[in-house]
């Protein structure tokens, strides 16, 4: 997936906003005012800052290199995911990180999504699910 996909994608789900709230090379995506993704660049690379289940997070970061502990994040709750195929510099040693399979990068979008709305206030939770369904929610 690139990063304009990767884009088209988190823009898709029910009332996500794209805001620029660290500078215009980082795109913030949020659902009523808080953040489930991050959009940016690290070390040349397009890099995808999703929210994750702590013990999701780690089995992901030993099932595919391409998953890396979130970069500028609490590594325990945020998975950094590179969007493309290259040779780089980890912060540790050169190695090849692989993408994540696009279907796989769409189901930790939701996953996200689903974590962040989860843990809105209950009104605006309540709110947000009779306007947009709980089925479109929480897949």
């Amino acid at each position: 997936m690139d990063k304009q996909q990767a884009k088209h994608y988190l823009l898709s789900k029910p009332e996500a906003k794209e805001d620029y709230p660290f500078g215009d090379k980082a795109a913030a995506f949020k659902i009523a005012g808080k953040m489930f993704a991050l959009l940016s660049r690290h070390q040349g690379r397009d890099i995808l800052n999703l929210k994750c289940a702590p013990d999701e997070s780690l089995a992901l970061r030993d099932i595919f290199p391409g998953i890396i502990p979130g970069y500028h994040m609490n590594k325990r709750h945020w998975n950094t995911l590179f969007l493309d195929n290259d040779l780089v510099a980890n912060t540790t040693k050169a190695c090849i990180l692989e993408a994540v399979p696009d279907k796989e990068v769409e189901r930790l979008i939701d996953h996200s999504y689903t974590l962040v709305v989860r843990g809105l206030r209950k009104a605006e939770r309540l709110a947000l699910e009779l306007r947009q369904g709980t089925e479109v929610l929480y897949r």
